[in-house]
């Protein structure tokens, strides 16, 4: 059968097909014929909606709290972290990971560039870094969505395309017939939306098929949050763990960088590694481990661009996907992940509500330091050289406090509100003045055995990071329980009222601008 006899299946079929995973119509879809068809599927995937949407059973409605895992809220790109994440499941499967949407390199620019709406390559990242492949064909899934066409030329890229989508690759081997029919219908739609839009010719050279297959289940669904939810059902991901898009959106998210001179970079690939221009036409694969050209001033602070905006004049103040809040009210710990400072945790982070709702927080805050400099880091505003670690602890402070931004919202908590404990790679490259750390009110530093990566950087040992982390929530919840008896870390319910209204205001105030 060829891409352009199924090309026309009708939405019935895909929801039949998807009806065994439960595909819930709770997530937004605006189209009110798919709307119809998925509202029958809702009961069978209830249990999973409240994960997904963040809600949290009381302990005292849990038949053994005891035994409860930590809820953990994590926020990172999709590179750095996901050595640690299907580590981290060892320690719990309660894990929300908040990811940015502003990613604009590589085969992502090339999607967004045609077919418009937020980024997915940082979500396909990480959800296929928490899919389960414990079986051959969950492997074999892996490998064909984590694979990149070729980067020889636009024209061998697209044949070999051609080939995945028709289901005539050797990257379909080991994947059932139902199997594969549920991906490759998705990655048929993607390819019919790419030729509706023919005044904009796609190049597939270096694409990922990861992305395209993100990108054609959200057009279908128009939703980020329903392909996600798709996916992390047919690839069971672990009930639990959820990967949340920062920003629920259909829209392009563009980031800026205000330079501490005033200007301005635009977006997040010429933030963080600039490309230069290659010999051959189309996307061509960030390298995400070299340094790249310094900056030419620091970073003063990260923020939000409309999707022509070009300076400070058009910043905008996009609101946080919900369930973030919902998840950082229910957490027992909040970690800030390791990965590029500005691009990939503070995009996250300076959103309105998310630094009122960590500040409110009694629970463990842990900063993962990252073993060596980037060129985001490389270049300090506070002083000459690179950002020692108190550095990175008050951008963090800064970037939750919304400093310097025009809306003039700023919060004014100090260090110790946003960041609790500190995680330091042996051996690793960046300064760590303890008695500065003291000053901003971090008292716990934790340095974790570390390895080398093929570059020869200093990385985390995932085992022994996720080893600290335990240790660190594990003392939290004895301090708890020996103050408190059997309190848990959660906002109280007055608290988190508070908290809402606060975030009800600041959305308004938005919608009046």
């Amino acid at each position: 059968m060829s891409i352009w006899t199924i090309g026309c299946i009708p939405p019935a079929a895909f929801v039949s097909a998807l009806e065994r995973w439960g595909w819930s119509a709770t997530l937004q879809a605006r189209d009110r014929e798919r709307a119809a068809a998925v509202c029958q599927l809702t009961r069978a995937a209830s249990s999973f909606v409240c994960a997904a949407e963040g809600h949290s059973v009381d302990q005292e409605e849990c038949e053994c709290p005891a035994e409860m895992p930590p809820a953990l809220v994590v926020f990172s790109g999709g590179t750095a972290f996901n050595s640690v994440a299907g580590v981290l499941q060892q320690l719990t499967t309660r894990v929300a990971h908040i990811m940015p949407v502003s990613d604009d390199g590589g085969s992502t620019a090339e999607i967004v560039r045609v077919l418009g709406g937020p980024a997915v390559g940082d979500i396909r990242s990480r959800c296929l870094r928490l899919a389960d492949d414990s079986d051959e064909e969950g492997k074999a899934v892996r490998e064909l969505l984590a694979h990149r066409l070729s980067s020889a030329s636009a024209q061998e890229a697209k044949a070999e395309w051609y080939q995945i989508v028709e289901g005539d690759h050797a990257l379909w081997a080991g994947i059932s017939e139902a199997y594969k029919h549920t991906i490759r219908a998705f990655l048929v739609y993607f390819h019919t939306q790419i030729q509706r839009h023919s005044t904009e010719r796609f190049n597939f050279r270096n694409g990922s098929v990861g992305n395209f297959f993100f990108a054609g289940a959200r057009l279908f669904f128009r939703s980020l949050e329903a392909a996600i939810f798709l996916f992390s059902r047919v690839a069971r991901i672990p009930e639990g763990s959820v990967v949340l898009p920062a920003i629920c959106t259909e829209e392009r998210i563009t980031l800026g960088a205000q330079l501490v001179d005033g200007s301005v970079i635009r977006g997040q690939n010429q933030i963080s590694h600039p490309t230069v221009a290659a010999e051959s036409p189309g996307p061509n694969r960030v390298d995400k481990h070299s340094l790249g050209p310094p900056l030419p001033e620091p970073i003063q602070r990260i923020f939000y661009l409309s999707s022509e905006g070009t300076n400070q004049e058009h910043e905008v103040f996009p609101p946080p996907n919900p369930p973030v809040l919902t998840h950082l009210e229910h957490a027992d710990a909040i970690i800030y992940g390791m990965g590029s400072l500005y691009t990939s945790i503070c995009p996250s982070l300076i959103l309105p509500g998310v630094g009122e709702h960590i500040a409110w927080r009694d629970c463990p805050k842990i900063l993962i330091l990252n073993g060596s400099h980037d060129r985001e880091t490389s270049a300090c505003r506070a002083h000459k050289g690179p950002m020692a670690a108190t550095d990175i602890v008050q951008a963090v402070c800064d970037t939750l406090n919304r400093r310097c931004a025009r809306r003039g919202d700023e919060l004014h908590h100090t260090a110790d509100a946003y960041v609790t404990a500190l995680l330091v790679p042996r051996g690793g490259g960046i300064e760590v003045d303890r008695e500065g750390l003291s000053h901003l009110g971090i008292r716990r530093v934790v340095d974790v055995d570390s390895l080398q990566d093929s570059s020869g950087n200093c990385i985390f040992d995932p085992s022994a990071l996720v080893a600290a982390i335990r240790d660190i929530v594990e003392a939290s919840t004895v301090r708890q329980a020996g103050s408190n008896g059997a309190s848990s870390s959660r906002v109280p319910a007055h608290q988190s009222a508070v908290m809402h209204q606060a975030l009800a205001a600041v959305t308004l105030h938005q919608s009046k601008q």
